[in-house]
């Protein structure tokens, strides 16, 4: 009973501020009328519910899709195994941390757009594949030189794997709905659809305001300073937990991801 208790929790903690919640109360009305058509001796009713049974499963597996692929990416991330196998990055996340917050100060101070994605545990290969693969350091230089305006890869993301760049001007997951966010610029919206399907980290630069924000877990943190920034990249990356300073400032908001960033992309 307490192993049940326990998964019925985590599932509950995995739907919990998703669209999940309004399908699960959808279905439990469809399956109480089925159970009050067997009550009722209603001969039609039972007759189709007997015979859509399979029909339903497999319309819930297509519903619940993004949250049944979230559980199985939480539940297939190695990162306690990975530390007991002695892989230690917190020197060379260190490094990459200080470089990317070196250029996204400089963009900041000149209003220019960036969007710069950490892979952590979930490997973003696929995203990589939609734009130019690089396989370069991390280097501020060469993130200015990605995001300068009229450059071929500038409207895309950066995706980063520990030092190294793998790729630029990929497409990431754009976020449908943002209640509670306002106004917001398409950057904002890809990095939050990302960060709903994985576990990634994404830094957005406003090319509208210069703000510097930061999405993690369906959440975005806007308006950071430079120390903040340091230490909830710091304690997000190298520590892999985020129990840190992420977990104590207040989010946004959380959201659901549906469609895709093109190659155009604005504040």
């Amino acid at each position: 009973m307490i192993v049940v208790a326990f998964l019925l929790y985590q599932l509950l903690k995995l739907i919990r501020g998703t669209q999940a919640v309004q399908l699960l109360l959808g279905l439990a009305v469809i399956f109480a009328v089925g159970w009050a058509a067997q009550l009722l001796h209603l001969r039609l009713l039972e007759f189709i519910f007997n015979n859509g049974t399979q029909a339903i499963v497999i319309a819930a597996i297509v519903l619940f899709q993004p949250e049944l692929r979230r559980a199985l990416d939480q539940v297939g991330r190695l990162g306690t195994v990975r530390a007991v196998l002695g892989r230690h990055p917190e020197l060379a996340y260190a490094r990459t941390v200080d470089e990317v917050l070196r250029a996204a100060g400089s963009l900041s101070e000149r209003k220019v757009g960036a969007l710069i994605v950490f892979e952590r545990e979930t490997g973003l290969e696929n995203l990589a594949a939609t734009g130019v693969h690089v396989n370069g350091d991390v280097t501020a230089e060469m993130l200015a030189t990605i995001f300068i305006p009229g450059s071929p890869l500038h409207d895309g993301a950066v995706i980063i794997r520990e030092s190294r760049i793998i790729a630029a001007g990929c497409v990431l997951p754009l976020a449908e709905t943002l209640p509670g966010f306002g106004r917001m610029g398409t950057r904002h919206r890809a990095a939050l659809g990302l960060t709903m399907q994985s576990d990634a980290v994404v830094l957005i630069v406003s090319e509208e305001t210069g703000l510097i924000s930061l999405a993690h877990d369906g959440k975005i943190y806007r308006g950071l300073d430079q120390p903040t920034l340091k230490e909830m990249l710091v304690d997000l990356l190298a520590k892999e937990g985020g129990s840190g300073r992420a977990a104590m400032l207040r989010p946004l908001a959380r959201v659901r991801p549906l469609r895709t960033l093109g190659r155009r992309s604005h504040p």
